[in-house]
């Protein structure tokens, strides 16, 4: 009996493996082992910044035993750690959803609008519409879902296991509630098979994009600068103009903040265009208060209450 059990779940522990293992080896993981080099050339930069300005080093604030060995740190491991099982009993299976969605965005088109009849242009037209279109809609369908996940009453209470980080480290980025991740998972689908319809339709061509290492080069270089400290207590802002056009680290960490005037704020992912014509941007530069995260009058800190406070939890706010 016990030699079935193991083969009947053999290959979903070789799919954890094989996700453990991307998660240091694929460069569309948060945690390829080139993002975490640049992470940590982005740190020292940072710290020796800010050493030659105060004179201190204050690493202790990001990385000391009050943070890495905190109640809500170990509950971010305890979490990505989990949900490396759900998502090889549920998410992944719908990786295979694409081509049939893709087939039905393309015959749609054709049924709306009829064949395309225009000369196809060059490759690499083809190539570089299809890389930013890709990117554009992968970026607003991530910026939209949040923004959804933070007003919509039933989806907040979900989502609230993620605000309520009270420090940040990497691993907090994957301190979600498995619905909130199949959306997320959902939402991807979505983004690649509407995208691949489409571009089938208008090129008559097999698709791909500029690629770095098998990554999407504007997920690629979105990783590359510091994604990883989104989630930290590094201190890494843009500027003002910059900011404007793409969300820093710091700006990121203002939509964690307890403070209530960055509530419902910085909603965006990559780009920082959603959020200005939301009116929902703030600016590194316009925050002079160290940040405090979490959520009022509410801790999460059991996986009790990450994976079932939802269900039983009334809508409130951060």
């Amino acid at each position: 009996m016990f030699t079935s059990i193991i083969a009947d779940i053999e290959p979903i522990l070789r799919l954890i493996w094989q996700d453990v293992l991307a998660h240091l080896l694929s460069p569309n993981k948060r945690l390829y082992w080139g993002y975490i080099l640049s992470t940590l050339f982005l740190i020292m930069l940072v710290f020796t910044l800010d050493y030659r300005r105060t004179g201190q080093w204050n690493w202790r604030k990001a990385f000391g035993r009050d943070i890495l060995l905190h109640s809500s740190s170990r509950l971010d491991s305890k979490i990505w750690f989990i949900n490396l099982f759900i998502k090889a009993w549920v998410i992944t299976p719908l990786l295979f959803s694409v081509a049939p969605i893709a087939i039905f965005v393309h015959n749609s088109l054709n049924n709306i609008f009829g064949v395309v009849t225009f000369t196809p242009p060059e490759d690499w037209v083809v190539l570089t519409s299809f890389t930013l279109f890709l990117f554009l809609l992968d970026d607003f369908t991530r910026f939209l879902l949040h923004w959804l996940m933070h007003k919509v009453p039933l989806l907040w209470r979900f989502h609230q296991v993620h605000h309520s980080a009270e420090v940040m480290t990497p691993l907090t980025v994957y301190r979600t509630h498995p619905l909130e991740s199949f959306l997320y998972a959902a939402r991807l689908l979505l983004v690649n098979a509407i995208t691949i319809g489409i571009g089938v339709y208008l090129f008559k061509a097999k698709l791909s994009f500029y690629d770095i290492a098998g990554a999407n080069v504007g997920v690629f270089l979105f990783n590359l600068l510091g994604s990883n400290l989104r989630h930290s207590h590094v201190w890494l802002s843009w500027g003002k103009q910059l900011e404007n056009w793409l969300i820093s680290p710091a700006q990121h960490q203002i939509h964690h903040s307890l403070a209530q005037e960055h509530w419902d704020k910085n909603y965006g992912t990559a780009l920082a265009i959603w959020d200005r014509i939301w009116g929902t941007l703030v600016k590194g530069s316009e925050v002079k208060d160290e940040l405090r995260f979490g959520i009022n009058d509410k801790k999460i800190n059991t996986l009790n209450d990450a994976y079932f406070g939802p269900f039983r939890r009334s809508n409130q706010k951060p």
